[in-house]
């Protein structure tokens, strides 16, 4: 059973997966207005990995015995100055989440919560990844620069992501 404190921060953290859903899905909208649709399918698939973010934190609250309770979604921006932009604000993003993430480990550490830290090594081991992800691809921009060759054969590879659901778990 989890505390209300803990139950609290889990819901605050379905409130900014479902945030960053709304982000990447924004991104790739841009990224389709502007012609790059590899980029867009990139950030449609990080959406999906957004969204089954949420939905192990809500089922994981249910399994639980707590209420789920959604808040309001901020909007998010739709407007970007360069691919370079988008994915410097991924990182950034994804950082955040990192520090969110490592806080409610820090709170199920103190409340000697062993099952729901258990729980959240899962997302402590994907955000490692979300900012690898995101630095390559930065390191990458910006060895291209102002090339749009290279801008193009980087679209093309992002076009070849295919979204990938993380394996059934016991929770």
């Amino acid at each position: 059973m989890l505390s209300e404190k803990m139950a609290d921060a889990l819901n605050g953290q379905v409130n900014k997966e479902m945030y960053s859903a709304y982000l990447y899905m924004s991104m790739s909208a841009y990224s389709t207005y502007t012609g790059l649709k590899g980029f867009a399918n990139w950030f449609m698939v990080q959406y999906q990995e957004e969204m089954t973010h949420t939905m192990k934190i809500y089922d994981y609250l249910n399994a639980q015995g707590a209420q789920v309770k959604l808040a309001a979604i901020a909007q998010p921006p739709t407007e970007f100055v360069s691919p370079l932009d988008m994915f410097e604000k991924t990182l950034e993003h994804e950082k955040f989440v990192t520090k969110s993430i490592n806080e409610l480990v820090d709170l199920a550490i103190q409340e000697n919560d062993h099952a729901t830290n258990i729980f959240l090594q899962w997302f402590v081991t994907e955000q490692i990844e979300e900012e690898g992800n995101d630095t390559e691809i930065i390191s990458e921009l910006k060895l291209i620069g102002e090339d749009g060759r290279g801008l193009l054969m980087l679209d093309r590879e992002l076009a070849q992501r295919v979204f990938v659901p993380p394996a059934a778990s016991s929770e």
